[in-house]
Formats: structure tokens, C-alpha cells, sequence
């Protein structure tokens, strides 16, 4: 059944609405919540929510519970495909938990807040940005790890990184949610602008998997991924940079695990036909991030890698 949860009018006879397709089956009282669209150009979320949707709406009697599935938080950067909220220079995922007596975007943020609080799992998808490629992963505050994690791992995701709390923003969906006693994960994977199908299909498996374990889903599960998720906490995450400005070639794909001394890519500059920097790792590791916009500065990411620390 597709709702308006948030109304809201704009200049010139418009509205903001805010909607949802809330889907529910069996006598089961879990609520589990899937959203996306607070960046408007992250753009992965968007084909989770279709098969989602699409899946539960064929077999709802073997849903036991209620699943509520919000495609756009930020419609109008969607639209647009802006990141934040057109009009108001705004990321959205820097406003919460919202303020009802605040701008309109802070009494929105406040009403998504209200909105979610109290589900026994909420979802938050987010793509990357378009300068970087992602595996499918988790982001998990280290305050909510203990809860967080055992969960993460049923999403047949391949990584889950862990955050220090200090580089953990407060304005976010996710920890004002999971301040309020209401379990948030958030997912990111792929690029943006972007769908990369393998990567949905891999996260509506895991979804299910997940809704299975929580006593949401009663029917089968499609095979998960071979081989195991990865997690932070065993290990150290390494940042590559670049040192020269110029057209970053990567050589090497992201989710391959690459050897000390490997090349994993080439800045190269155009006008001269030469080499600027060939990128290399100092030690072996898991590379979860890889640049997808060729154009670098000095000090640009290029690559971050996971290095699991040997007991």
C-alpha cells in the first residue's frame, strides 16, 4: 500500500511528498524499515527497493511482519539529481535528527525521525559518490558494533568497517536513529550516478537472509555469496593517495585482493605521454575502494585497502 508519510508545500503550488510502499503479511508485529534517496545522486537504493517491493508484493504470504520501503528521503534531489536539497545548499544527512520548529529541510528530517523511530531494523542505502567505486560493505559506528555487527553479517555483504566513534558524524540518519534505541545499518556499494545490478541482487539476497533471521520472511533464500564477509576490526584500513596530479589508469578491480608491491594503477599525464606515478601497495591487502573518476589532484583517494593484522 503506497502512503505519504511527509507533505509539505513548496513555492508555486508544489509539494514535497515524502512516500512509502508499506507491505504486510502473516501475524508477525516486526516492522523493518528500507530507505534510500538522501543523496540524490546516489542512485543504487533505487533498484533494491524496486526488486524488493516487486518480490514481497508476489509472495506476501510468506511475509510475517511488515516491511515499509521509502525510495526517496530527498525526492527533490532526485529530480535533480543533486546531492543535498535543491534550494537550500543542504546535504540532508547532515541535519539530523531535524528540528519541527526549524527550516522546512530541519521539520522534514524531524518527521523522517519520527517516522522511523521504534522499527526493529531500519536499512539505510547509500551508493558512492562518483569519483569512487565501492564493494557492497557496512558502516558500523564502533558505539553500536555489539548490536550492529551480528546483524551486518547475515547482509551477504563483503565488508564491514567498522568506524572509530570520534569519525562518526552525529547529523546523520543512521546515528540519530540508533541513538534512539532504533537499529540502523547503513549500506554502501557501488557509484554514483549509478545501478550496479550484481550489487542489488547481492543486497536483496542478504535482505532476505536478514528478514529471515528476525522471523520477518518464512521463504527460501537465494544462495548467499562464497566466501566470508570481512571485518575491520581484525585488521587496519589503508588509504592510498595520490602524489602527482594528473589521469588516474586503474589496473586492478575493486574486491580483489592484491599482493605487496602490486601495481594497482597509473597517473599518468596526457600532453607528455609519460608516468607520473605508478601506484603501488607497501604490503598486501583487500582492495575495497578503487578512484572511478580518472581526473586526480595531489592528494586525491585513489584506493583504500583493508589489511588483516596476523595473530
Amino acid at each position: 500500500m503506497i502512503k505519504t508519510v511527509i507533505s509539505t508545500e513548496l513555492p508555486v503550488d508544489e509539494h514535497l511528498l515524502i512516500r512509502k510502499n508499506s507491505l504486510t503479511g502473516g501475524s508477525g508485529r516486526k516492522r523493518i524499515c528500507i530507505v534510500t534517496g538522501t543523496h540524490g545522486d546516489e542512485l543504487e537504493g533505487q533498484y533494491i527497493c524496486w526488486r524488493i517491493g516487486e518480490l514481497l508484493q508476489s509472495r506476501l504470504s510468506e511475509l510475517d511482519g511488515t516491511v515499509d520501503i521509502y525510495p526517496a528521503l530527498n525526492p527533490m534531489g532526485i529530480d535533480s539529481i543533486t546531492r543535498g536539497i535543491p534550494n537550500f545548499d543542504l546535504d540532508m544527512n547532515r541535519i539530523f535528527p531535524g528540528d519541527p520548529m526549524g527550516s522546512m529541510a530541519e521539520n522534514t528530517a524531524h518527521s523522517i525521525i519520527e517516522e522511523l523511530r521504534g522499527a526493529d531494523l531500519v536499512i539505510d542505502i547509500h551508493s558512492s559518490n562518483i569519483f569512487l567505486y565501492e564493494v557492497p560493505q557496512v558502516r558500523i559506528n564502533q558505539l553500536t558494533a555489539g548490536t550492529l555487527v551480528p546483524l551486518a553479517e547475515k547482509l551477504n555483504l563483503d565488508f564491514l568497517w567498522v568506524h572509530e566513534a570520534a569519525t562518526v558524524l552525529e547529523s546523520t540518519l543512521a546515528y540519530s536513529l540508533n541513538s534512539l534505541n532504533t537499529p540502523t545499518l547503513v549500506v554502501e556499494m557501488g557509484v554514483g550516478m549509478r545501478i550496479t545490478q550484481s550489487y542489488g541482487e547481492q543486497l536483496v539476497t542478504g535482505i532476505l537472509n536478514l528478514m529471515r533471521h528476525l522471523g520477518v520472511w518464512k521463504g527460501d533464500v537465494p544462495p548467499l555469496k562464497e566466501g566470508r564477509t570481512i571485518l575491520s576490526t581484525k585488521g587496519t584500513v589503508d588509504f592510498i593517495n595520490a602524489s602527482a596530479s594528473g589521469v588516474f589508469i586503474p589496473l586492478i578491480k575493486h574486491s580483489n585482493h592484491a599482493e605487496a608491491g602490486q601495481l594497482i594503477g597509473r597517473i599518468v599525464d596526457p600532453l607528455h605521454g609519460t608516468v607520473l606515478q605508478d601506484v603501488k601497495l607497501e604490503k598486501p591487502g583487500f582492495v575495497f575502494t578503487i578512484r572511478a573518476y580518472p581526473v586526480v589532484y595531489e592528494g586525491s583517494l585513489l584506493a583504500r585497502v583493508y589489511r588483516e593484522e596476523k595473530a
